[in-house]
């Protein structure tokens, strides 16, 4: 494995301004967190379709444009006549061309999932340049800050700490961008999280936007 070409360890960013996203782009961040609240019509949007218990999961790609807005007429269609539903598409529309701009993006990877378990329960890092991921209802992903795993033990059950001290949760609404191995100049220090086990009975709303090539 490649050793992280910084003079410092990588280093999280988190901040109650959107702007705090850009930081990403620096070459010391492996993640950047909006600490953001959710609108009341969006949290209820997405309690009400989570309380339903149907099976949602949904992935497509979008071409985006700079004088157009992208097309997600088709998200969640089938919860259109659900309260808060327009506030959530307009939230998602403006994840996208914020994520878009940012990296310079013409086509997005859009997956919105309903969980009621870890799709990713080991602790690892993501082989993709950078990932959106935001979690509208439900636990959040978990990252560890560097150190607080070997990198040369991922994957190994018997390795992955059980400290809540080394264990950072993010938040619902939260809006992290987690910088991945294929980020040039990041091999080696991509940012290591994984997805909660929700309790019993509980699911997860998530969605998560990727740079594709």
């Amino acid at each position: 494995m490649l050793a992280p070409r910084f003079n410092s360890f990588p280093r999280q960013v988190m901040g109650a301004n959107p702007i705090t996203l850009t930081e990403v782009l620096l070459d010391e961040v492996n993640l950047a967190v909006w600490q953001r609240a959710l609108s009341h019509p969006i949290e209820c949007f997405a309690e009400t379709l989570l309380n339903i218990r149907e099976p949602l999961s949904e992935s497509f790609m979008l071409e985006l444009n700079d004088e157009i807005e992208p097309d997600l007429s088709q998200l969640a269609r089938a919860y259109s006549s659900l309260d808060g539903y327009q506030q959530f598409l307009a939230d998602v529309s403006g994840l996208v061309g914020a994520y878009g701009c940012l990296l310079g993006v013409r086509r997005v990877g859009v997956r919105l999932r309903a969980l009621d378990r870890s799709m990713c329960p080991r602790f690892h890092v993501d082989h993709v340049p950078v990932r959106l991921i935001t979690t509208y209802a439900g636990l959040a992903s978990e990252w560890l800050s560097e150190g607080g795993m070997s990198r040369s033990r991922l994957g190994d059950p018997t390795a992955e700490p059980h400290d809540p001290a080394l264990i950072h949760p993010l938040r619902p609404g939260d809006v992290a961008l987690l910088k991945g191995e294929k980020w040039l100049g990041n091999e080696g220090a991509g940012i290591i999280h994984r997805s909660p086990q929700p309790p019993e009975g509980m699911r997860r709303l998530i969605l998560t936007l990727d740079w594709l090539s």
